[in-house]
């Protein structure tokens, strides 16, 4: 009779299958393989070699707390000659002496998470099993069996791999970019997103249920849009806080990055991190779908709708002088973030592709804080019973604006305005720092044939904007570029398109605002009692906004609303026109100085002109790049930076990885906050 096999030592081959299996970047101190994909493990025998006929191998994967086959959490499966199909497999690959090279696969509806992995031998009735170590099953973006396929490698590069992205802010009228290092490769974060998906409390509920659906996209991006925000007392990541008062936290404009936030979560005991708004929820969201393997992006969508009581029309109360009377809960934002994540959609028998999932807690979804994944087709057909929450990402690009005007004795007049909800819909272009404009995914053209169907299918009537006949038109208008710390001129520019002299009535009111809609302190007035208008003239009238005046209340939004209200004397006629001028901030100059090159010094000069007329006080500068620093570099200046004065420092830092990275940095002070710049750097790969 043979003498037993005796493992003597094995190999996971981390470095290998990472590369393979594109998670080398993950370390390679751990396996991390994706589903349906073969990895190799070599096995060590002591005394003598594997002896097919003789020696029977098999193995166990398990994964959860309380692993059951039924539930598709535990597998027991012998090597065989030829990969299994349906299941999981082991197939030797080749033999040397007491080295026995061995190929392992799941299929590619396999559950994600950590999985135990235990090797059986038995040599005629005598058997023994050794527990050979853990690894980490991601979905699988490559594989055309998986639920989170991608057939294009570069969108695959762009939503599962890349580290590092652009969010868009601002206005309609005037879009910004902010850099956002997702970091979904750098050290931790991969037991991060584990142990989020453990925090989480269908988890806590039933833990052998909750595990054996982590093989669905449609349910971990649901329970990740749940967990991003702490507002269902779920232990969750961000606390959210749109008040400008952030004493006792990070203001949401501080943040650069995903990966010191989920850091900051898991070092507090998993206590939510202050502070969040919609980008910071929807970034992190993204990394932790990124780090999990399902492709996702960051969205943006201007002048969006949150309508509340859900009959797509939401309400907005202004004073004769334009100021914002009685508060509606419905409300417009400049811009709000989601994510949209790529997968197949079995469960509605359609709708494959990309699916909304807004973690910032505004409406509840089952009772939970949290939102989709929402077919982003559906949306656009008008889909509205269909799974999940539809009908308020529909509000979101479709509501419509009335705009009532109060009269001093109370009376409402509805005004005449033409305000388009759910504009530019933006998102990053794959492969390139350029904006992509994804609004015809989410809706059909303004007035067309289609526009008008998927309206009648969602019995909503769409306003039609009479403004076109009313002969009276008003527009707000910017001079040039506002910069912070300068005054600035803008221009109600009012045209009359009939035959006959009109007679009105303009005030124009600037206010400073936040981005959710909220309006501060007046930083502008004009009121013109008698404003003539010959037939088919055009008059524009200015409005000087003064730094002295907005100065002090801006928020860290940078945003500043004004609203032009027309009155005609003979009809008693409004119209109303809105923009939000966007308050542009200073350049942050980055220059790379050496030879960029992986594993060897950088140095980073990093600069900001203080255009101020007074001093900034208490100055930081934040810098980040996956692959490029170790972690975040925080930078404090010791004096103060006098008007017109430059802010500089030197960074020096080691580069991890080579490729194409960004370097991002963050400014803040006591008077100009939320200052970005990022520079891309080309790392060359250490020689040979």
């Amino acid at each position: 009779m043979a003498e037993d096999l005796v493992l003597e030592t094995w190999d996971l081959q981390c470095e290998r299958n990472g590369r393979e299996h594109r998670t080398a970047e993950m370390g390679c101190q751990q396996l991390v393989v994706r589903r349906g994909q073969p990895f190799t493990i070599t096995l060590h025998f002591s005394g003598r070699g594997y002896e097919e006929g003789v020696d029977k191998l098999a193995f166990n994967v398990e994964t959860g707390p309380c692993p059951i086959e039924t539930s598709g959490t535990k597998f027991h499966f012998a090597v065989t000659d030829f990969p299994e199909e349906s299941g999981w497999s082991a197939v030797i690959q080749q033999q040397d002496g007491g080295s026995l090279s061995v190929s392992l696969c799941s299929p590619p509806s396999a559950c994600v998470g950590r999985y135990s992995l235990t090797l059986e031998t038995s040599t005629g009735y005598e058997g023994s099993s050794c527990h050979i170590g853990h690894f980490v099953l991601l979905f699988n973006a490559w594989h055309p069996e998986d639920t989170v396929f991608l057939r294009d490698e570069d969108e695959r590069r762009e939503y599962v791999l890349s580290q590092e992205g652009l969010i868009y802010q601002g206005s309609s009228t005037y879009i910004t970019s902010t850099p956002w290092n997702f970091g979904q490769f750098e050290d931790d974060i991969l037991s991060i997103c584990l142990n989020l998906l453990d925090t989480n409390p269908k988890f806590l509920r039933d833990q052998n249920q909750d595990c054996s659906r982590r093989n669905d996209p449609v349910y971990i991006g649901r329970v990740v849009s749940a967990m991003v925000n702490c507002n269902d007392e779920d232990r969750g990541v961000l606390a959210g806080r749109w008040d400008n008062q952030y004493e006792d936290g990070m203001s949401p404009m501080a943040w650069i990055g995903s990966v010191d936030i989920l850091k900051r979560w898991k070092n507090f005991g998993c206590q939510p991190v202050k502070y969040g708004q919609c980008w910071v929820f929807a970034a992190v969201a993204c990394t932790v779908m990124r780090c999990l393997g399902i492709p996702s992006r960051v969205v943006t969508n201007y002048n969006s709708a949150h309508d509340t009581n859900g009959n797509l029309v939401i309400d907005r109360y202004l004073s004769e002088t334009g100021e914002e009377e009685r508060r509606s809960k419905d409300m417009i934002w400049n811009f709000h973030c989601w994510v949209e994540s790529w997968m197949a959609r079995p469960d509605l028998g359609a709708y494959d592709g990309w699916q909304v999932l807004d973690p910032t807690p505004q409406e509840k979804s089952e009772g939970v804080f949290c939102c989709g994944p929402a077919p982003v087709q559906a949306v656009k057909e008008g889909d509205l019973q269909l799974k999940y929450d539809i009908p308020f990402i529909f509000a979101e690009v479709n509501a419509d604006v009335v705009y009532w005007v109060v009269r001093p004795d109370g009376s409402e007049k509805k005004s005449i305005h033409s305000s388009v909800v759910g504009k530019n819909i933006s998102t990053k272009s794959v492969g390139r720092d350029s904006r992509e404009d994804i609004t015809h995914t989410y809706k059909y053209p303004e007035g067309s044939e289609k526009e008008r169907e998927v309206f009648e299918k969602a019995e909503h009537e769409k306003s039609s904007l009479r403004e076109e006949d009313e002969g009276l038109h008003l527009k707000i208008k910017l001079s040039e570029g506002a910069n912070n710390g300068c005054d600035f001129d803008v221009f109600a520019v009012i045209n009359n398109n009939s035959d006959t002299e009109r007679a009105c009535r303009l005030r124009l009111c600037a206010r400073t605002a936040s981005y959710n809609g909220t309006v501060g302190p007046q930083c502008g007035m004009k009121d013109l009692l008698n404003v003539t208008l010959e037939p088919w003239a055009e008059k524009s009238v200015p409005l000087r906004i003064l730094y002295e005046k907005y100065g002090e209340s801006l928020t860290q939004d940078n945003l500043i609303k004004v609203v032009a209200l027309l009155t005609e004397h003979q009809t008693d006629d409004v119209i109303v026109a809105i923009r939000d001028v966007y308050i542009q901030n200073p350049e942050i100059k980055i220059r790379i100085l050496g030879e960029p090159m992986q594993q060897r010094k950088l140095v980073a000069e990093i600069s900001l002109v203080n255009p101020l007329a007074a001093p900034l006080l208490n100055c930081t500068f934040v810098v980040e790049g996956a692959g490029l620093t170790d972690g975040q570099q925080i930078k404090e200046l010791e004096e103060p930076v006098e008007p017109q004065a430059e802010a500089k420092f030197r960074l020096d830092f080691v580069p991890r990885l080579s490729g194409l990275h960004k370097l991002m940095v963050d400014f803040e002070s006591d008077k100009l906050r939320g200052v970005k710049g990022y520079r891309n750097v080309i790392i060359a790969p250490q020689p040979k």
